[in-house]
């Protein structure tokens, strides 16, 4: 088979990213102070949200990355994890020397995916022993996020 029949049976195969189905007719910015007054320019990339994150280990994006993004329109923050692993623990929020409240602006992201029926987090596809190493606090805000 050759390589350009390989990537399209490929691709046709797989479901396409939350950046690729989400369509936003303005920046993201736009779409983001819609859902939330939260002030993302406000914030100065300190990094002191990441320094306190309990799960800032397991993030591809650190939560003052995932503000740049936005601030850019890059929609590619929309297929991170980190907006997934975020545990609303509101540690980032209370930490903040700009008061900006992280875990609003990581709700929403998940917001703009859920309300497209894109869902990344099924429990059913975590082995037994990711069951067992996940805090039970993400598994909290998991369902949390899943039935409200």
């Amino acid at each position: 088979m050759s390589e350009a029949t390989e990537k399209e049976c490929s691709s046709s195969n797989s479901t396409p990213s939350p950046s690729e189905v989400i369509k936003i007719d303005g920046d993201l910015i736009d779409e983001m102070e819609d859902l939330c007054d939260e002030d993302l320019f406000g914030c100065y990339q300190c990094g002191t949200c990441a320094a306190g994150c309990p799960f800032i280990e397991e993030m591809d994006l650190t939560p003052d990355e995932v503000i740049r993004k936005v601030i850019m329109n890059e929609k590619d923050v929309l297929d991170s994890r980190t907006i997934w692993i975020c545990a609303s623990c509101y540690t980032c929020a209370e930490r903040c020397p700009r008061d900006i409240d992280i875990t609003k602006i990581m709700e929403v992201l998940r917001q703009l995916i859920l309300r497209k029926n894109i869902d990344e987090t099924d429990i059913n596809d975590l082995s037994e022993e990711e069951k067992r190493s996940i805090p039970q606090m993400a598994f909290v805000c998991l369902f949390r996020k899943n039935i409200g």
